[in-house]
């Protein structure tokens, strides 16, 4: 007799592991994912809600561009805790701080973080000389009085499936990838070139397949603002570096909500573009969800990342779908404030968060229409099947990749990940392929929907950060009811490919963070930088100070 949910660990795990090494057994665990992830209620929706297998990914666009109301606010004052990227830029050009002295200073707080006893460390590898090298060549282009852009000499991380020259690109599991990469990811070698500063690469779930935060693969960074709690995942240590005060921004990746979920997690900022907006040549992975992006302590450095990493890619065709973005199109969105905003919201979704996540974000809400937003409410009929629908559209090709290690040397993998790929293994074509029906079904309402409004407001997330044991971190765990609860909100901007960021709008009575997910139609960023960054001005959103932090220069 299988374990009851929610959580199996330990021996259990050990005894399913096993269990699933058999086709019998795989196919229980598989009717167990379906139930406990609300797979099996895909299978009783309507045709009608159905429509076309996908030939394209192309985002669709709800209405022509809009022409907001533009009020001309300026950027928001930062109002985090810790240093951001601008206050350090005017320490670089008065001569009261050097790029070098600051990356000597987060290298050897990456270091100490490691070893501390809580456990929140955020970096897996670090790019030490390189960095010195880098911040050296930013200090003489201060002193002529030269800078390469708002960026230059900010140090920042990159979540290890994401390739930095002269680090290893493994995607937290021992199988995958080798010796150290010998070119950068198109998005790392921008930020480099417009003079960043890269510290390293930060630890994530085993091929980025749980969103929880754990991975036997790794020495894990706990929650920063309990350490009895996982941070978040897949790209769990960019978030703690950033939740920590490390460094102003970091770059995750995001194929359910791997940005969003630890930046709400985490109590910082964190946002997807478009499908196709930035370039994701040299991510380890592929597929048709996957993203890549910042993590940051407020929605300026959001912008800032946004404008110079965007842009068309010789090596990712996708970008190619992207439209021309004038140069400081995001910078200027950050000023446009909410006046005649039209702010959806998904009336189902809101009735089944939990009170204290739904209470945070609603007053967010609120602040916004008293600047004089517009609060809509929508009706939908596949936004609650997003985490369904997502599971099976990432699941089947991420198996299908792991296959190979699944089959010839299963104890390589963890054993959370053994038994999930076993189950995902059974999936049909027929259910992956109904899946993406589904997934079109998704994004024609979601277009309809954008018709009437310009944003779509919810709960990042359906819970706040879970406590967890030192053997569940240490050896692993399934918890599907809390993957569900994890990526209910974050996959529907996935399977639509639009834009979505995650600000930090309040606490539970634990004082564990709750994000506010903003959705934008397709290649509107502006529109949701905007939105993010009203909250930040008004104080409704806020980086955290957390209990574990990085010492500040």
């Amino acid at each position: 007799m299988l374990p009851p949910p929610p959580r199996i660990s330990g021996k259990a795990l050990e005894a399913l592991s096993k269990l699933a090494k058999h086709r019998v057994g795989a196919m229980a665990i598989k009717g167990i994912f379906r139930k406990d992830l609300g797979v099996n209620r895909l299978d009783k929706l309507p045709a009608s809600f159905r429509g076309r297998i996908p030939l394209d990914n192309a985002p669709l666009v709800g209405r022509a561009p809009r022409s907001p109301n533009d009020s001309n606010l300026g950027a928001p004052k930062y109002q985090g805790w810790a240093r951001n990227a601008a206050s350090l830029v005017a320490d670089f050009r008065s001569g009261a701080l050097d790029p070098v002295v600051l990356a000597e200073h987060v290298i050897a707080q990456s270091k100490a973080m490691s070893t501390r006893a809580n456990g929140c460390g955020p970096v897996y590898e670090l790019a030490e000389s390189d960095a010195l090298a880098g911040a050296r060549a930013s200090r003489d282009r201060y002193a002529a009085g030269k800078p390469l852009s708002a960026l230059d000499g900010i140090p920042f991380v990159v979540k290890e499936e994401i390739a930095v020259a002269g680090l290893r690109c493994q995607a937290g599991t021992s199988v995958k990838g080798g010796g150290p990469e010998e070119r950068d990811a198109t998005m790392v070698r921008i930020l480099r070139e417009a003079g960043a500063i890269i510290i390293g690469s930060t630890a994530m779930t085993e091929y980025g397949m749980s969103p929880i935060g754990f991975n036997p693969k790794r020495p894990m960074p706990r929650n920063p603002h309990d350490p009895r709690c996982v941070a978040g995942g897949s790209s769990t240590g960019t978030g703690v570096a950033v939740a920590t005060g490390l460094v102003p921004f970091g770059i995750g990746a995001d194929g359910g909500g791997s940005i969003r979920i630890p930046a709400s997690l985490n109590g910082i900022f964190g946002i997807k573009a478009t499908w196709g907006r930035v370039s994701r040549a040299g991510d380890i992975f592929g597929g048709t969800v996957e993203h890549v992006g910042p993590l940051a302590c407020g929605t300026a450095e959001l912008a800032e990342v946004l404008e110079i990493t965007a842009g068309v890619d010789v090596e990712d065709d996708q970008t190619k779908l992207a439209p021309f973005a004038p140069n400081g199109q995001w910078r200027h969105a950050l000023g446009r404030g909410v006046k005649g905003l039209r702010v959806g919201m998904y009336k189902h979704e809101w009735q089944n968060a939990p009170a204290d996540v739904a209470l945070a974000c609603r007053q967010a809400l609120t602040v916004l229409e008293q600047e004089g937003a517009e609060l809509i409410e929508l009706d939908a009929d596949l936004a609650a099947f997003a985490g369904p629908i997502g599971v099976v559209s990432i699941g089947g090709p991420a198996a299908a990749d792991l296959a190979q290690y699944y089959l010839t040397q299963p104890e390589a993998l963890g054993l959370d990940l053994r038994i999930s790929v076993a189950a995902l293994l059974e999936f049909s074509t027929v259910e992956y392929l109904d899946a993406q029906r589904l997934r079109t079904g998704l994004r024609l309402e979601v277009q309809r929907h954008f018709e009437r409004v310009d944003v779509i407001a919810s709960p990042t997330l359906a819970t706040t950060a879970p406590e967890v044991s030192d053997d569940e971190m240490a050896g692993g765990f399934l918890d599907a009811r809390l993957v569900e609860a994890l990526t209910r909100y974050t996959f529907l901007a996935n399977l639509t490919g639009l834009p979505a960021g995650s600000v930090p709008v309040g606490v539970d009575k634990n004082g564990r963070p709750i994000g506010l997910q903003i959705c934008g139609d397709a290649w509107d960023e502006s529109t949701v930088l905007a939105t993010m960054a009203h909250l930040e001005r008004t104080g409704a959103a806020r980086s955290m100070r957390p209990q574990v932090q990085a010492a500040q220069l």
